[in-house]
């Protein structure tokens, strides 16, 4: 029996496009090793987003293309993943206890971000990466009623604040501050102060990813988000409808101008399914997401439907990933995490943390 090779082993492993990465493992330098003893052959494989989802699909996706190479008895498969922090716009120096900050815009108001953010930031727990969430939106904030939370947050030291704990996430927002129905009557410079006091003066936690759930439009907050704050990327969310995919284009446009990658774009509402008869109906149009993709040459990260279960559960406290996360709609949310998260995993690495400070001192 001829002796099986590194070579053809990886080989084999080439035969499997990552549909996150777009690329064999190989290519991709995500095979860390390959250990063979006779017909035993072990895989150790690193990925550079959160992958408890994907583990299991893919263990099986290598064992099949090794398993086919003559003489091989076993394959054993070790897969995990580490996540690392990503450069930030110029100027900017990124957030000591946050991996990766990642701005959801959508430009028009009503078309679901903030029910996507949460659901995308529970999603990425899910996966098994550590996450926090910014309510961005100091007139509007919502995400105290999604996540069920109205705890305000406490201090240790009396100057910052704890992150408040929901579902396994860290969170903050204007909303712990505040009764639910009292409206924040501040101008500009205000809002802009507040939000860079939420994100600087609460404790993250070593977080990898912050899901920063911004207000509709390109105005202060989100001229404030690209001058001051480090963002590794963003994702624009939108409906199919022509009006919503028109402002999407402009918050798209707005990320460009201040060179903060755009990952990809997030179609919600994309199709309604009756759930008396099963009748499939485009409410709002269709292939606004893909069309938009196509043209800026960014992913369509995922479309998901007009289910009123989605506004139940953020309704309710308990977004659908955490509501029910062995559903569909939950299971579509985290296949669009590894997506957001593999896109980012693929962006230049900020290696400044890995340098020492300089200190000149006369002596």
């Amino acid at each position: 029996m001829a002796e099986i090779t590194q070579l053809q082993v990886e080989t084999a492993i080439k035969g499997y496009t990552c549909p996150y990465l777009k690329s064999d493992l190989v290519s991709a330098s995500a095979v860390k090793g390959i250990a063979i003893d006779g017909g035993r052959v072990t895989l150790t494989v690193e990925l550079g987003f959160p992958v408890a989802g994907y583990v299991a699909p893919l263990a099986q996706a290598l064992r099949d293309q090794v398993a086919a190479i003559e003489g091989v008895s076993d394959v054993v498969t070790e897969i995990g993943s580490k996540i690392i922090s990503h450069t930030v716009q110029r100027g900017i120096k990124p957030h000591k206890n946050i991996k990766n900050i990642i701005a959801v815009a959508s430009g028009k108001g009503g078309v679901g971000k903030s029910t996507t953010s949460v659901n995308l930031a529970l999603a990425l727990a899910a996966e098994g990466a550590r996450v926090g969430i910014l309510d961005a939106d100091i007139y509007g904030p919502s995400q105290p009623r999604m996540l069920g939370a109205n705890a305000r947050p406490q201090t240790e030291d009396g100057k910052t604040m704890m992150p408040v704990i929901c579902h396994d996430i860290q969170s903050m927002s204007i909303g712990y501050m505040i009764e639910e129905d009292n409206p924040m009557i501040w101008r500009g410079p205000m809002v802009t102060q507040a939000l860079e006091q939420l994100l600087n003066d609460t404790n993250w936690d070593n977080l990898d990813y912050l899901v920063i759930d911004l207000p509709p439009g390109t105005g202060d907050v989100q001229l404030t988000l690209a001058q001051k704050i480090p963002v590794s990327a963003s994702v624009i969310v939108t409906t199919p409808q022509d009006i919503a995919l028109l402002d999407a284009r402009k918050a798209l446009k707005m990320f460009e101008k201040v060179e903060v990658p755009v990952l990809g774009v997030i179609e919600n509402m994309s199709t309604h399914i009756c759930s008396q008869c099963g009748h499939e109906e485009h409410i709002f149009g269709a292939g606004g997401g893909v069309r938009m993709a196509e043209d800026y040459g960014i992913e369509l990260l995922g479309s998901l439907p007009l289910d009123i279960t989605i506004r139940e559960n953020a309704d309710g406290g308990k977004p659908s990933v955490v509501a029910d996360p062995d559903g569909v709609i939950a299971q579509n949310y985290r296949d669009i995490a590894r997506r957001v998260a593999a896109g980012l995993s693929l962006q230049a690495k900020d290696y400044s943390a890995a340098f020492p400070n300089i200190v000149v001192q006369n002596t």
